[in-house]
């Protein structure tokens, strides 16, 4: 028996509309076995895919250990527990980051040796495969050694997610020297040096992470989730102004015209729907965030990420990896 995915129906800034559309739409096209986890009576027409009746919400701006903590009838608590009792196979909400972090941990519980789960974030790099930077923001304040194992199994994920056979791991820092940055990032860097099953490569810098040159970044979550919306930002601007300076004149929109076959391509490598969303690394189950702005678009590509690593046995793998170091 294939188990669904449970999907957080109340999670997001377009639920629950976009977020049973998108996973219609899943189900449809791309066979994948999803059910709806939400308040039943709010969710629309959710054709013929089955529904857990969850009478709560944890809001965007809530706290998240408290509403999880507090609101035990949430829809994210109960995705959390269908992956913990065996009622599905992985979990997805484009909701509170915080609160679907907290749910994950204290319902499925951590791989053993696992210290911090740490959430992994593709960050796209147009004509070849994402960055994949960690932490995005589990944990805003890390320890040496928790940053290699966020190295561990970034390198795991990268792997079995891209297909990288042994991915090139760089320390996000201030220089390329050994000897530059904090505290933080020399100590890592000692450890990072000699640990195993990493392909240490060395520090990188902010201008890199978009980049062939390497395949997994890793930081601190404050560090990281700053860069991820910086990036986000920086990207979203460049793609306003080049389609307003697209439209600023008729002939300009007439090349265009003749550009977009070229210009689509690159549009959707870096959209970060594309992608999905993230995976929160380190947890005995698969568990996705999507961002709170996802359309029915990006909840289709993160059901199919969902799926694919539970097809790979992604946790698994990373136990098995955790154990060996």
């Amino acid at each position: 028996m294939i188990l669904p995915v449970a999907l957080d129906a109340m999670g997001g800034d377009r639920a629950p509309g976009e977020i049973v559309s998108g996973a219609r739409e899943a189900a449809d096209r791309f066979g994948i076995p999803v059910v709806l986890v939400g308040r039943a009576g709010k969710l629309g027409d959710v054709g013929d895919l089955p529904v857990i009746d969850a009478g709560e919400v944890v809001e965007m701006d809530e706290d998240p250990a408290v509403g999880v903590r507090r609101k035990r009838d949430s829809s994210l608590v109960r995705c959390a527990e269908a992956v913990r009792d065996g009622a599905a196979s992985a979990m997805l909400s484009a909701g509170n980051t915080g609160a679907a972090m907290t749910a994950a941990i204290l319902k499925m519980g951590r791989i053993k040796g696992v210290t911090r789960p740490a959430i992994a974030t593709p960050i796209p790099v147009p004509g070849t495969t994402p960055t994949v930077l960690l932490d995005a923001g589990a944990n805003a304040e890390v320890q040496p050694e928790w940053l290699v194992q966020f190295a561990q199994m970034g390198s795991v994920y990268a792997h079995h997610r891209f297909g990288l056979h042994r991915p090139r791991v760089g320390l996000l820092s201030i220089g390329e020297e050994a000897g530059k940055g904090d505290t933080l990032r020399k100590e890592s860097y000692e450890l990072l040096s000699a640990a195993l099953n990493v392909n240490f490569i060395g520090n990188v810098e902010g201008r890199d992470i978009m980049t062939d040159g390497v395949d997994v970044v890793v930081t601190d979550g404050f560090t990281g989730n700053v860069v991820l919306k910086t990036l986000e930002g920086g990207v979203r601007t460049v793609l306003k102004a080049l389609l307003d300076a697209f439209a600023s004149k008729a002939e300009y929109a007439e090349a265009a015209d003749s550009l977009m076959p070229a210009l689509v391509p690159l549009y959707d490598s870096l959209d970060s729907e594309t992608y999905g969303g993230a995976v929160l690394l380190g947890v005995r189950g698969v568990c996705i965030i999507g961002h709170g702005s996802s359309s029915a678009r990006a909840v289709v590509n993160a059901l199919r990420v969902a799926n694919e690593m539970v097809a790979v046995d992604l946790v698994g793998n990373l136990r098995e990896a955790v154990a060996a170091a």
